[in-house]
C-alpha cells in the first residue's frame, strides 16, 4: 500500500532531474524498498539509508552523516525528494529536523513521509512539517479496504484547526485529489489563516520613516519598504507588527561572535523578517537569508556648502593657462625673430643700437597698450601689424571677460574624496554607528580604511547615530568642517528633509563614491518564507514598481541634487574683487625699485672705479 501511495505521487510530482533518497528505520528490509521502487522510472538514481535501531536517538551522528551525503547527491542531481518510511515518530521527527539542520530540505526539494501510526500520534510534527514542502503518507487498514491518506502541514495553524488532507490512494480508483490544493502545494505563496508576523524596522531615510500615526506604543512607518511590505502582505495574506532593535542598529557582529540590532534579532528568530534595507555581505548571509535585491547604492560624502567668495585672482581666468603659455612664447619668440633678422640685414642709419633696442621693446609696448613712435622698414611693418591685430582682439576679449567674471561668486566644495578629508588636519569625519560599513572599517588592516581609523587617535572621526544625523547636519556639517559619510540615497533624503524645512540648499555631495553594495530585506536562514517573498518582490521591481515609490517618497529630492559651484550677483567692486591685482602692481613696482637701485648703485661704482682707473693710468 505504501509504495503504490510514494509511486503515484513521485509519478506526479517528481521532476525528471531530481533524484530520490529513500529513509528507513530498519523495520522494512531493504529487499522489499527495492521490489516497491525499483518499479519507478527515476533517471538521476535512488539511495537508501538504512538507520540501524540502536542508531535512533535524534541526536544520532548517524543521521548526520546521512545528511551529508544526501547533500552530495543533491549537488548533482540538481534535486532530491526524500522519502521517509517509519513508524515511530521520533524517528520522523529527528528525519526532518536534521534535514533542515542540514539545509538538505531547501524549498525546492520536497520531503515524502510514510507512517502506519494515525494522525493523532503525530502532533509534535506540525512544527518541522509545517516549514518544509512535505506531506504526510498515512496507511489506514480497515477489514474490508486499505488506503493512504496524504496531509500537508499549513504554516502558521492556529491551535483549533486541523492538517490538510490533500487526496488519498488506492487500489482500485488510484490517487484521488481531496481539495483544490495540488500534491506539495505552495504553502508560503498565500496563508490559508492568515497570521501575524514580526517585522523588524528603524527609521531609514529613503526607505522608511515614521508615519504622523506612530508612537512609541503604536509603532507605524511609511516609505517604499513600508508599500513593498503593504502589498506582500495583501498578496500572501498575512497581517504585520513592527518591533525596533533596542540598540537602534542594523546588525554587526559583536567581539563574542553574537549579532547586534535587528540582525541578531532574525539570526535569533526573535523576528519573521528585518523590513529595511540591509548591505549584503558574506558575514550577514551566515546568519540571516537574503529576499531579491532592491537597489544598488555607495556611500558618498556630505559637505557643508561654503559661503560665496571672490577669488581675488581672477583677472587671470579670462585665458586659459594655454593661453597664457602662447602669449609669453610670442613674446620671446617674435621679437627673438625680429633681433635675428635685424643682424642679418643691418640698417643703415644712426643710433643702430638705440633702434633695435626700441624695435625689440616695442613688442612689450603694444600688448601692455602703451605709446610707440618709430620708423620701421616695410617687413618690420607687417610683423608690427600682424602683432597689434593680436594684441587687439586678445586684450578686448580679456577685458569683456574680466569684467564678467568680476560678478561672479565662488561656492568651495573642497571634500570630493576620501584623501582630500584624510589631508585636511581640520576636518572632522561623521559615520553612522552599527551599519555594516563600521564593521568594515574595524576590519581594515591597512589603506586608505585604516587610515580612515587612524583619525580616531587624533578626535577626527565620529561615531553618531541616525536620530542624530538630522541635528549633526544643522549644526556641524553645515559649518563645513565636518563631513558626513552617509549612502547616496540616505543623503538625498536627510539634505531633502533640509531643504523642506529651511529653503536652503545648504549641502553637497561629493563626487567620489566607495563601498558599493547591494540591498534587500532579510528573513531567517533556511525559512520557506524566503524563496516565497523573493518570488513576489521580483515582480515588483521588474515592473519598476518599487523605483516608482522611491522617485515620489520625496518630492523635492531634485531640487538640491546639484547645487550651483558659481553665482553671479550684480554689485560694486570693491577691495575683496581687486587686491589681487594690487598685489601684482605692488610686486611690479617693488621689483622695479629693486632694479633702480641696483642701476644706482652700479652707475656709481662705475664713476668711482673711473677716476681711480685715470689716476692709475696717469702714475
Amino acid at each position: 500500500m505504501a509504495g503504490g501511495a510514494v509511486e503515484a505521487v513521485l509519478a506526479r510530482e517528481r521532476p525528471p532531474h531530481c533524484s530520490v533518497i529513500l529513509l528507513t528505520d530498519g523495520t522494512t528490509s531493504a529487499t522489499t524498498v527495492f521490489t516497491e521502487l525499483g518499479r519507478m522510472r527515476i533517471p538521476l538514481g535512488l539511495a537508501v539509508f538504512e538507520v540501524a535501531e540502536k542508531a535512533k536517538n535524534p541526536n544520532m551522528t548517524q543521521l548526520s552523516w546521512m545528511v551529508d551525503e544526501a547533500l552530495r547527491l543533491r549537488q548533482v542531481s540538481g534535486c532530491v525528494t526524500l522519502v521517509v518510511v517509519s513508524d515511530d515518530p521520533a524517528f520522523l521527527a529527528a528525519s526532518a529536523e536534521w534535514s533542515l539542520k542540514g539545509r538538505l530540505l531547501t524549498w525546492s526539494n520536497k520531503l515524502l513521509a510514510v507512517t502506519r501510526r494515525p494522525l493523532q500520534d503525530l502532533p509534535h510534527l506540525y512544527t518541522s512539517f509545517s516549514m518544509i514542502n512535505s506531506m504526510l503518507i498515512i496507511v489506514d487498514t480497515f477489514a474490508s479496504f486499505s488506503r493512504c491518506n496524504i496531509y500537508s502541514h499549513p504554516p502558521y495553524r492556529p491551535p483549533e484547526a486541523q492538517v490538510v488532507r490533500i487526496a488519498s490512494w488506492s487500489t482500485v480508483p488510484g490517487l484521488t485529489l481531496a481539495t483544490h490544493l495540488t500534491l506539495f502545494p505552495e504553502k508560503f505563496s498565500k496563508f490559508a489563516y492568515r497570521p501575524t508576523l514580526m517585522a523588524a524596522t528603524e527609521e531609514y531615510p529613503s526607505y522608511a520613516e515614521r508615519s504622523p500615526a506612530w508612537t512609541p506604543d503604536h509603532l507605524d512607518y511609511t516609505g517604499p519598504v513600508i508599500q513593498l511590505l503593504k502589498l506582500l502582505a495583501d498578496n500572501h495574506n498575512f497581517t504585520y507588527t513592527f518591533v525596533r532593535p533596542p540598540d537602534g542598529q542594523w546588525g554587526n557582529k559583536n567581539a563574542d561572535r553574537t549579532w547586534s540590532g535587528m540582525v541578531g534579532m532574525v539570526g535569533r528568530k526573535e523576528v519573521d523578517m528585518g523590513a529595511s534595507t540591509f548591505t549584503l555581505n558574506a558575514a550577514r548571509a551566515e546568519v540571516v537569508d537574503y529576499l531579491t535585491m532592491l537597489v544598488n547604492d555607495a556611500v558618498t560624502i556630505v559637505g557643508g556648502l561654503g559661503r560665496p567668495e571672490v577669488d581675488p585672482w581672477g583677472f587671470l581666468l579670462p585665458l586659459g593657462p594655454l593661453v597664457w603659455t602662447a602669449i609669453l612664447a610670442a613674446l620671446l619668440v617674435v621679437p627673438g625673430m625680429v633681433l635675428l633678422l635685424l643682424f642679418c640685414f643691418p640698417r643703415k642709419a644712426p643710433q643702430r643700437d638705440t633702434w633695435k633696442r626700441d624695435n625689440i621693446y616695442s613688442y612689450f609696448r603694444i600688448l601692455l597698450q602703451q605709446g610707440y613712435s618709430l620708423e620701421p622698414g616695410e617687413w618690420e611693418r607687417l610683423v608690427l601689424g600682424s602683432w597689434m591685430v593680436m594684441t587687439l582682439v586678445l586684450t578686448k576679449s580679456y577685458a569683456g571677460n574680466l569684467m564678467s567674471m568680476l560678478a561672479v561668486r565662488y561656492i568651495p566644495q573642497p571634500y570630493q574624496s576620501l584623501r582630500d578629508v584624510l589631508d585636511d588636519p581640520s576636518a572632522t569625519m561623521m559615520w553612522e554607528a552599527g551599519n555594516v560599513y563600521m564593521q568594515y572599517l574595524m576590519a581594515a588592516e591597512s589603506g586608505i580604511y585604516r587610515e580612515v581609523m587612524d583619525t580616531a587617535k587624533a578626535g577626527r572621526l565620529m561615531w553618531v547615530s541616525y536620530e542624530e544625523l538630522g541635528r549633526m547636519m544643522e549644526t556641524l556639517v553645515v559649518q563645513g568642517r565636518h563631513v558626513l559619510f552617509v549612502e547616496g540615497e540616505e543623503s538625498k533624503s536627510l539634505i531633502t528633509d533640509l531643504f523642506s524645512e529651511t529653503g536652503r540648499c545648504e549641502y553637497y555631495t561629493s563626487r567620489e563614491r566607495f563601498f558599493p553594495n547591494s540591498m534587500s530585506m532579510i528573513g531567517q536562514k533556511g525559512h520557506p518564507l524566503v524563496p516565497a517573498l523573493s518570488k513576489s518582490i521580483k515582480y515588483v521591481k521588474q515592473f519598476g514598481i518599487f523605483d516608482h515609490w522611491m522617485e515620489s517618497f520625496k518630492p523635492n529630492v531634485t531640487r538640491c541634487l546639484h547645487p550651483p559651484t558659481r553665482i553671479t550677483i550684480k554689485t560694486s567692486l570693491a577691495l575683496s574683487n581687486l587686491w589681487g591685482m594690487l598685489v601684482v602692481l605692488a610686486g611690479g613696482h617693488a621689483v622695479a625699485f629693486l632694479l633702480l637701485c641696483l642701476e644706482l648703485l652700479a652707475a656709481r661704482f662705475i664713476q668711482v672705479k673711473e677716476p681711480l682707473i685715470s689716476y692709475i693710468s696717469g702714475h
